[in-house]
């Protein structure tokens, strides 16, 4: 949209400064986030430049909305799998990718514990439901691969369970692919050093206790046993048909970049043309008057 500032209405202008400068900070207060984690004691500066992040993010969340347009004209299936150790910045990537994208094309599948009636189906029945239609991008925060990791680490399953679960899941994703879904896995890597490191701020930090589970705690002790699972998973699990791609995620604002650009190559895109959009006179009407809202039902004016 393009404005003749010698006409326009000042109050409008102003207006319309609010909003871009509320969408800018929109990411500022992601930024922030980050920074605050960042500020607490033993925390490491980001080598890259925060301006130069801040315009790379700002470009490819421009071109992820252009992938959007195009997974919908083309109607387009996209599953992306996001996998790693507890704090390796999954939740974060995820983030980014979903900021300025339409949540009814672009959701996330973050599922719970299975149900007792869960754990008696098919292992993968209950994560094909959240499957796409077409015109749809599923990003899945954590995936099948729980059995390869957490439940066979934690022993939720059996090995038996395991090796069934690595004799099927190869043939399930190439299914898939077959059916015309774009299946992406993405393994995000840190150090045994910077695990420590974010679990230590995240219980110096009241914001994000939250994100420090008991089995995360756990899962500090047991950092072998997921190191050996992690290894047996990408071994075996490794496919043509859906490869895994590993992000080295130590640090945080590298790996989101680089996992945004790396996914947007995967899925060749064009511009879709949309029809100009003009808003039509609005109707009025003589005998219409504005009802005041009930002061009781004002929520009060703090701010």
């Amino acid at each position: 949209m393009t404005i003749d500032h010698a006409s326009a209405d000042p109050t409008m202008v102003e207006m319309i400064r609010r909003e871009i400068l509320d969408s800018y900070d929109e990411e500022m207060e992601l930024g922030f986030e980050d920074d605050r984690l960042d500020s607490l004691e033993g925390a490491t500066e980001s080598g890259l430049d925060r301006r130069r992040y801040f315009r790379e993010l700002l470009r490819l969340q421009h071109e992820l909305v252009r992938l959007q347009d195009w997974v919908q004209h083309k109607k387009l299936r996209v599953v992306v799998l996001f996998e790693g150790r507890d704090s390796a910045g999954k939740g974060g990537v995820i983030k980014r990718i979903t900021q300025r994208l339409n949540p009814r094309v672009c959701r996330v599948a973050a599922l719970p514990a299975p149900s007792e009636r869960e754990r008696t189906q098919w292992y993968f029945q209950r994560y094909v439901t959240h499957l796409p239609a077409g015109g749809e991008i599923v990003l899945f925060d954590r995936s099948w691969y729980n059995r390869a990791g957490v439940e066979r680490v934690m022993g939720f399953c059996s090995e038996a369970d395991v090796e069934e679960f690595f004799r099927s899941v190869p043939e399930f994703e190439r299914m898939l692919v077959r059916s015309g879904i774009i299946l992406l896995k993405y393994w995000f890597s840190i150090t045994d050093e910077e695990q420590a490191l974010r679990f230590h701020m995240r219980i110096a930090d009241p914001l994000k206790q939250w994100k420090l589970s008991p089995m995360d705690v756990e899962s500090r002790r047991r950092w072998e046993d997921y190191t050996r699972a992690k290894e047996d998973m990408l071994a075996r699990t490794h496919i043509p048909e859906a490869p895994w791609w590993v992000i080295e995620a130590v640090d945080k604002k590298r790996a989101r970049l680089n996992c945004i650009s790396h996914l947007l190559e995967q899925i060749p895109y064009q511009d879709v043309e949309h029809p100009a959009v003009h808003l039509p006179e609005r109707v009025r009407h003589a005998d219409y008057i504005r009802t005041p809202t009930p002061p009781e039902m004002l929520v009060p004016a703090r701010y």
